[in-house]
């Protein structure tokens, strides 16, 4: 199985380890969703990362943004080179990777390449990697992310709005988060009231 053509890149790998990399993206007011899926493709292997922090800012350590009072239009008008200044980038989780045509849900052998691109997947690519939820399996093991609650219910929400959200895989899904959260009858009891709605409005 490959990855679809249609995938469109909009960020470059700036810094790498297996379990993580932080990429930045080409325009400064781009920001990649919370809970999103993208992929980095190296010539063995095509990495899938969950989207876990964004921060903008700064590229110039001796230029710090303030406040100036006007709207973002009247900024542009009047002071646009402030906003050369300005660098948005965002950490991702590495889950799974596809290898020889089968999807691995576990850390990739090697890390993202630094100057690798990263890409937005194709519908084709998202139904691949939601056919399972081995991906909470390194999501819940990850010390790097704190709100690892929020990231389900991000991932829960962008699987309704695949078309993938079904009663039945909904069932799957709180099976495996059971099997993760053990005896934490009360933290998986508020996580399913919470992931209600995406099931209730379908």
């Amino acid at each position: 199985m490959e990855i679809s053509a249609s995938s469109v890149h909009f960020a470059e790998v700036v810094e790498s380890c297996l379990q993580t990399f932080r990429a930045q993206t080409w325009q400064w007011d781009y920001f990649p969703s919370f809970g999103s899926l993208v992929t980095v493709t190296t010539p063995s292997r095509t990495l899938f990362a969950v989207v876990y922090a964004v921060q903008t800012g700064s590229s110039d350590a001796s230029r710090s943004p303030f406040t100036y009072k006007k709207t973002e239009a009247e900024l542009l008008s009047e002071q646009p080179h402030i906003f050369a200044f300005l660098q948005t980038t965002f950490s991702c989780l590495v889950v799974g990777f596809l290898e020889e045509g089968q999807l691995i849900y576990q850390t990739s052998p090697q890390p993202a390449k630094m100057h690798a691109f990263v890409s937005h997947p194709s519908y084709e690519d998202k139904k691949l990697f939601f056919s399972s939820c081995n991906y909470l399996f390194p999501l819940f093991n990850a010390p790097e992310i704190m709100v690892k609650e929020e990231i389900v219910l991000a991932l829960l929400k962008t699987k309704k709005e695949l078309g993938l959200l079904t009663p039945e895989s909904f069932t799957y899904f709180v099976e495996t988060i059971s099997l993760i959260a053990g005896d934490d009858y009360r933290r998986l009891k508020i996580l399913m009231h919470r992931a209600q709605p995406f099931l209730s409005c379908r």
